[in-house]
C-alpha cells in the first residue's frame, strides 16, 4: 500500500459489510459472507496485522436497511463506525426499489451479462440511479479529506466518480466494476443520455479497473465510439485529464482456503457431509440464484450425463447449492420454479430409495459449510453463462490441500482467463458439459492434482491483498503521470509567457492550423477559418513586432486561399513551401513526386475497402483521411495500411506520417522542424512561440531553442515544454497575446 500508513482509504459500495438486525431494543450487526464484502474484509484483516488494530480503511454503503428514527440511525452510525468503521447511506425504501431491484437489477444487470430482452428501461428508473449516486456522493463528501484514497466498487455507482471529481478536483479515485463490460453493440442499447453518462462518470476516476483485458478493451472501445475520445496504451486521453484502464482479476484469500482442512469445525462438517453423499463420487454447484449463472444448463447436462453413462448411476451425486437472490424480481422467480421441477424430476427419473443424484440445498451457508463442502468434493461444476469473475471456481481449487480435484469452468466466467487448466467448456453446449462431467470423474488422480497445483501457484501468487495492493499501486502510478501532466500544463507559467512578450522587441510566432486553432472536421474542406480566428492572426500579423508563421500539412492554394491577404507567413505541406508575408511561394528543396504513383493504388484499395474514408493529394504528399468511418474499423484498416506502406516504401526517398485520424506519405528531408530551423536563421528573435497539436508537429517542438515557449494542444506526452488542453485555450492564448 506504499504510504497507506499516512493515507485514509474509502471504500464505497452499494452494501455496508455486515447485515443489520434488532434484538429487541437494540440494532446488533452481523458481519455478512461471500461477494465484494468477503473479499475486502480479507485486505482490511491483513490491513489490521500489518498497520495496527485501527488501519485508516472507512467504507462508505447502504446498511440494508432505511431507518426513519432519528435516534435509532443514530444509533446505528454510531455501532457500524465502531465496529466496522463504516458509515452508512440511508436510502429511502421507495428510492431503493426504483435504483437497486429496477435500474440495477432490471437494466444494467441483464445488458452487461448479455441478457438484452430481459432489460426494463424505464426513465423513472434512470433518475433514481442519479439521485440516489447523488446521496452517495453526498455521505462521502461528509467525511473525505484532499489525502484519501476514494475506491469506489460497481456497476451501482458508476455514476459517483465524476460526481466526486467535479467537488474534490485532483483527488486520488479509483472505479473498480466487478461484472462484465458489454461490447459496443450491446451497450449501445442503453438511451444515448444514460450510455454517455455512465461512461463520463466512470471515467471522472484516475484508474478504472477490470477482471479481464476484455472487458477493459469493451470499455476502451465504448468511449471511442460513443464519447470519441482516443486512448493509448490503455490511457483514455480525455479533455482534462489522462486516466487509466486495467485489468486487475478479483482474487480470495487463498491461505484461508488452503488451510481450511485443519479447522475443527469444518472437519466435524465434512464428516457430517460425508454420511450424506457416502462414497458416491461428488460434483458440487455452488451459485446465487441467478438467470446468469447457467444452473438450469448445468443440471440439463448432468442428466444428459446420466442417460449416456448408466454405469455411474448409484456412483455419483452432485451437491446443488443455490443461495437466495434478489427475492421478488421476476426473472429470478421464474428461474427458482424451473429448478425446483427439473430437481424433483431428475432425482425422480433415476433415483431409487438408496441413491439420490441430487443433493439440493437453497439457503445461506457460512464459511465453514461452504470450505465443508468444497473439501469433500470430486468435482467442481462451474459453468455461468456469463460472469464477471466467478470467485467459486477460484475457492475449490484452493481447498484442494495436497489432494487431487477437477474444474470443469465456463469460457465465458472471467476466472477461465487465468485457470486454464480447467476443463472449459461452453455453458450453452449442453452435450460438452456432460462430456466433461465423464472426463473429470474419469481423469487419473496424477492428472488431477498436476492440473490443480499449476492453478494453485497463480492463486497464492495474486491472492486478494495482491489485488488489492496492486490496484492501489497502479492508482499511485497515474496519479504521478498526472502530476507530470500538470506540472506541464501552461497555466503557471502563462504571466511569464505574457511578461516575456511584453518586454520583447522581435517576436516569431509558429501556430499550426489543424487542431490547435479550429477542432477537427470529418471533411477537412469544411475546416475554413472562422471569423474570430482571422481576427486574432490579423491583430497579431499588424503589429510590426510580430512574425506570425502558419505552418500546417495543408496545400499552398489552400493556406493562401483563407490566409494570403493577412501580413503572416505560411508554410505548406509540411516545410515543402514556404511564402513571407505579402511575397511568393518558394519550394524550400528540389523535390521529386514520381513516388505517387506507386503509392496511389494502395490509397485507393484502402479507401475502397473502408466506407467514409478518402484520399487527400498534395503536389508532394498523399493523405489517407479516416476521421469518417466507424473508428474501431478505421483504426484497424490504418495499421493494415501503414505495415504495406512500410514494405512498399522501403527503397523510396519518402517519409510515413501517421496523423490524428490521418496517413499521410511526403518526401524525406523537410518537415516542420527544418522549416522552423530555416525561419529563424533570418532574424535574432528575443521572443519564440510554437503551437501544435500532432505528432507531425514534435519535428518543430525538437529544434526550438530552450528559451523558447514550446506548446502541445492537448493532454499527451510531448518534446514540448507546455501543455494545454485544446484548440479553445490555444486561441484564448493568443487573444491575451493580442491584448498585450
Amino acid at each position: 500500500m506504499g504510504n497507506q500508513k499516512s493515507r485514509r482509504l474509502i471504500l464505497v459500495s452499494n452494501r455496508l459489510p455486515f447485515i443489520v438486525y434488532e434484538n429487541g431494543d437494540k440494532l446488533e450487526l452481523q458481519e455478512s459472507a461471500g461477494g465484494l464484502a468477503s473479499s475486502l474484509k480479507s485486505y482490511v484483516d491483513f490491513a489490521k496485522s500489518q498497520l495496527g488494530p485501527k488501519p485508516n480503511i472507512l467504507w462508505v454503503g447502504w446498511p440494508g436497511v432505511y431507518i426513519s428514527n432519528k435516534q435509532k440511525r443514530e444509533e446505528l452510525k454510531s455501532k457500524a463506525y465502531k465496529e466496522f468503521g463504516a458509515h452508512p447511506v440511508f436510502i429511502p425504501e421507495k428510492d431503493m426499489d426504483k435504483f437497486y431491484h429496477s435500474f440495477c437489477n432490471k437494466v444494467v444487470w441483464p445488458l452487461f451479462h448479455y441478457f438484452p430482452s430481459y432489460v426494463d428501461a424505464k426513465e423513472s428508473f434512470w433518475i433514481t440511479y442519479k439521485k440516489v449516486n447523488e446521496m452517495f456522493a453526498k455521505a462521502v463528501l461528509e467525511i473525505a479529506k484532499p489525502t484519501d484514497i476514494i475506491w469506489i466498487h460497481d456497476y451501482h455507482l458508476m455514476l459517483l466518480p465524476n460526481l466526486l471529481r467535479y467537488h474534490l478536483g485532483s483527488s486520488t479515485l479509483g472505479f473498480f466494476l466487478h461484472i462484465p463490460f458489454p461490447e459496443f453493440e450491446t451497450f449501445r442499447l442503453l438511451p444515448e443520455r444514460w450510455r454517455i453518462e455512465i461512461l463520463e462518470g466512470i471515467l471522472g476516476a484516475d484508474l478504472i479497473g477490470f477482471h479481464t483485458p476484455h472487458y477493459s478493451q469493451y470499455f476502451l472501445r465504448c468511449v471511442l465510439r460513443i464519447l470519441g475520445y482516443e486512448n493509448r496504451l490503455d490511457k483514455v486521453i480525455s479533455k482534462e485529464r489522462v486516466v487509466k484502464v486495467g485489468t486487475f482479476p478479483i482474487s480470495i484469500d487463498f491461505d484461508k482456503f488452503y488451510n481450511a482442512i485443519g479447522n475443527k469445525k469444518i472437519q466435524k462438517e465434512s464428516s457430517k457431509l460425508l454420511k450424506v453423499v457416502g462414497n458416491f463420487k461428488t460434483i458440487v454447484s455452488i451459485d446465487r440464484l441467478d438467470y446468469t449463472k447457467g444452473i438450469l444448463n448445468r443440471l440439463e447436462a448432468y442428466e444428459i450425463f446420466l442417460q449416456n453413462n448408466p454405469q455411474w448411476h448409484k456412483k455419483v451425486v452432485l451437491v446443488l447449492v443455490v443461495v437466495p437472490s434478489r427475492i421478488g424480481v421476476e426473472h429470478y422467480q421464474r428461474t427458482k420454479r424451473l429448478l425446483d421441477e427439473f430437481v424433483g424430476n431428475l432425482n425422480g427419473t433415476f433415483g431409487d430409495i438408496d441413491w439420490t443424484p441430487i443433493v439440493y440445498q437453497y439457503k445461506f451457508f457460512k464459511f465453514e459449510q461452504l470450505a465443508s463442502i468444497y473439501s469433500i468434493s470430486d468435482v467442481a461444476l462451474v459453468t455461468p453463462i456469463r460472469d464477471g469473475m466467478n470467485l467459486v471456481a477460484k475457492e475449490y481449487v484452493a481447498t484442494r490441500n495436497n489432494r487431487p480435484g477437477c474444474l470443469i469452468l465456463s469460457e465465458t466466467a472471467g476466472a477461465a482467463n487465468e485457470l486454464g487448466e480447467a476443463i472449459i467448456v461452453n455453458p450453452n453446449d449442453i452435450e460438452g458439459i456432460a462430456d466433461a462431467i465423464k472426463i473429470a470423474l474419469e481423469m487419473p488422480e496424477q492428472e488431477q492434482l498436476k492440473r490443480i497445483q499449476s492453478m494453485q501457484a497463480k492463486l497464492k501468487n495474486y491472492d486478494v491483498v495482491k489485488w488489492v495492493t496492486d490496484f492501489i499501486e497502479s492508482l499511485f502510478l497515474i496519479k504521478e503521470e498526472q502530476k507530470g501532466f500538470e506540472v506541464k500544463i501552461l497555466d503557471k507559467w502563462i504571466g511569464k509567457l505574457i511578461k516575456d512578450f511584453k518586454e520583447a522587441s522581435r517576436r516569431l510566432i509558429f501556430v499550426d492550423y489543424d487542431g490547435t486553432l479550429i477542432p477537427f472536421y470529418e471533411d477537412p474542406l469544411d475546416s475554413a477559418p472562422p471569423e474570430n480566428v482571422i481576427q486574432i492572426l490579423e491583430a497579431l500579423g499588424n503589429d510590426s513586432k510580430n512574425e506570425v508563421v502558419i505552418i500546417s500539412g495543408r496545400e499552398k492554394n489552400i493556406l493562401e486561399k483563407w490566409f494570403g491577404t493577412l501580413r503572416i507567413g505560411l508554410v505548406a505541406e509540411h516545410g515543402v513551401w514556404k511564402k513571407e508575408s505579402r511575397s511568393q511561394w518558394k519550394m524550400v528543396k528540389r523535390l521529386k513526386n514520381d513516388w505517387k504513383e506507386q503509392i496511389m493504388p494502395l490509397f485507393k484499395l484502402f479507401t475502397d475497402r473502408v466506407v467514409g474514408s478518402f484520399i487527400e493529394e498534395k503536389e508532394f504528399s498523399i493523405a489517407w483521411h479516416y476521421r469518417q468511418t466507424e473508428p474501431q474499423i478505421g483504426s484497424l484498416y490504418a495499421r493494415d495500411l501503414l505495415d504495406l506502406l512500410y514494405l512498399a516504401t522501403s527503397n523510396l526517398d519518402v517519409q510515413i506520417l501517421q496523423g490524428n485520424k490521418v496517413i499521410e506519405v511526403k518526401n524525406s528531408g523537410v518537415d516542420k522542424g527544418t522549416a522552423v530551423l530555416r525561419w529563424m536563421a533570418k532574424n535574432n528573435y528575443d521572443f519564440v512561440c510554437a503551437l501544435g497539436d500532432d505528432i507531425t508537429d514534435e519535428d518543430m517542438f525538437k529544434v526550438l531553442p530552450d528559451s523558447a515557449y514550446s506548446i502541445k494542444v492537448g493532454l499527451t506526452k510531448s518534446y514540448a515544454k507546455f501543455n494545454i488542453r485544446d484548440y479553445k485555450e490555444a486561441l484564448e492564448l493568443l487573444g491575451k497575446l493580442v491584448n498585450n
